[in-house]
């Protein structure tokens, strides 16, 4: 049986990454004493691998496919497909930035101010990249982790990633600019690629992701409603959310089903039961496919 080799970021996106492919239709069962997962889906092996590490892996044919940073592909220059850009971290569902971070007395003030100076990051490829686009020769060191905790006496600068920029606050540092902004990719070896039969897998794969993806923070609601009220209960939902209407048996009730951003449930319930709405219902969504 014709199998896809599939990479699984292992580290900080792990667990977000194992719950889209929950979230997706795919169970993914890790053992700490194994780093090739089990997947339900006999079509499909997985293999742990650092996200820093999973371009090259693609890139030279050992993985078909795997889930890194795009700011992973572009540090080590992979040459790999990008299947598709999946917008999720993980704590924020969201994009990651790497910035430019210095103590919070520190007079710098831009990239220019670093001439000379030390910067401590993980992402040095891309750093210097960075450096070079201002003209701005400065010393640039590997760092291999606890990297906000460097300046002022260990470096001038860090590049660091962020989420949310709480721990750099913690460590009293300021940002100064954004060096890159990332999320992670789905991203496929050329010749796997060119295969037919994997590039259809890892297309439905896409497809479920994105549906996946799509379905966060947002749940379904389906209630019913007698046809006196339907105008009233159409006016509270939102312009956009228009529902699916449709005739029950009894000719004079319909019901209504419409997909909503999880918030504004609860404000919109009490206002739905009481312009008329009936056996309200909400529920999880796992995938949303457009």
């Amino acid at each position: 049986m014709a199998k896809l080799k599939l990479g699984i970021p292992k580290g900080s996106l792990e667990n977000a990454t194992i719950d889209l492919f929950r979230r997706a239709g795919f169970n993914i069962a890790t053992s700490s004493r194994s780093y090739f997962p089990a997947i339900d889906d006999p079509e499909m092996e997985c293999m742990l691998i650092r996200a820093q590490e999973m371009a090259r892996y693609v890139e030279d044919g050992i993985l078909d496919a795997g889930l890194t940073g795009l700011d992973w592909v572009s540090e080590v220059g992979a040459d790999v497909h990008a299947v598709a850009d999946l917008v999720y971290a993980k704590q924020s569902f969201g994009k990651v930035r790497w910035v430019l971070a210095v103590p919070e007395s520190s007079p710098i003030q831009c990239a220019k101010d670093l001439e000379g100076k030390i910067v401590a990051t993980e992402l040095v490829a891309t750093t210097k990249r960075y450096l070079a686009s201002y003209g701005v020769n400065a010393k640039v060191e590997f760092s291999w982790g606890a990297t906000e905790v460097k300046p002022p006496e260990l470096a001038d600068a860090i590049v660091e990633v962020t989420e949310t920029g709480s721990s750099l606050r913690a460590n009293k540092l300021r940002i100064v600019e954004t060096v890159l902004e990332s999320n992670t990719q789905l991203i496929a070896n050329k010749t796997s690629w060119a295969d037919p039969w994997k590039q259809r897998k890892l297309q439905d794969l896409k497809l479920l992701l994105d549906g996946a993806i799509a379905a966060l923070g947002k749940v379904g609601l389906l209630l019913n409603v007698h046809k006196d009220n339907l105008q009233k209960v159409l006016a509270v939902l939102p312009a956009l959310k228009r529902p699916t209407v449709s005739p029950l048996s009894d000719g004079e009730w319909f019901a209504l089903n419409t997909i909503l951003d999880e918030l504004t449930v609860r404000t919109l319930i009490p206002r739905l039961k009481e312009a008329g709405g009936e056996g309200i219902v909400e529920y999880p969504l796992n995938k949303v496919i457009p």
